[in-house]
């Protein structure tokens, strides 16, 4: 069994103060830090996301131009490339991150699978290349982008968890909506202390 820890897009405008900041965000950055400090181990890779749209267009009708947002499919600007609010959140070390993911450039994206890293590998090359097998999904929103992500992943043939603290949604009721969602897809939950259980089951069966 290889795992990889997907972080979904866990930046300064889907953070407290943001653009489209989310309550809990600060701490979804600040708990998956957290996590790498104690757990890296446990990943043969960690990939990011980030939202990176183009500052000169509406990106395919993705930013609310000259009228409201609906907050479905229009948005306020948020995550330009290149400006502080596309950054990573300051509670979340990078440094453990192995891949660096950049959707949304001109065109609406929510999937992590949907972008590419600096060499134009998507998140299903770089699972594949490193046998992946179990994907674990944290980030921001559990109701968009986190859903997005996990289900894009079910799709391509990779068991995924979902650890339930640290996401954060956009709204209660949506965000429990797409938890169900991705149950009935096949995600199963935990909180990310299951971690420390699996290494002891794993050293246990070692010995």
């Amino acid at each position: 069994m290889t795992r990889a820890l997907i972080i979904v897009d866990v930046q300064n405008d889907f953070t407290e103060g943001g653009a489209l900041g989310v309550d809990g965000g600060a701490a979804v950055a600040q708990g998956v830090t957290r996590l790498l400090a104690e757990h890296r181990d446990a990943y043969s890779i960690v990939i990011a996301s980030r939202d990176w749209h183009d500052a000169d267009n509406d990106n395919g009708g993705h930013f609310a131009r000259g009228e409201d947002p609906d907050f479905v499919e229009t948005w306020p600007e948020h995550c330009v490339a290149g400006s502080e609010g596309a950054e990573y959140h300051p509670s979340l070390d990078a440094s453990g991150i192995d891949a660096h993911i950049r959707k949304g450039q001109g065109r609406p994206a929510y999937s992590a699978f949907e972008g590419v890293d600096d060499d134009d590998r998507t998140v299903s090359q770089l699972l594949d290349a490193h046998g992946v097998t179990e994907v674990d999904v944290v980030g921001i929103a559990t109701d968009y982008c986190v859903r997005a992500t996990a289900l894009d992943a079910i799709e391509h043939g990779r068991h995924v968890r979902v650890f339930t603290d640290l996401v954060a949604g956009v709204a209660a009721e949506s965000s429990a909506r797409a938890l169900a969602e991705l149950g009935h897809a096949g995600a199963v939950f935990a909180e990310s202390r299951a971690l420390g259980s699996d290494h002891e089951a794993a050293g246990g069966a070692s010995d």
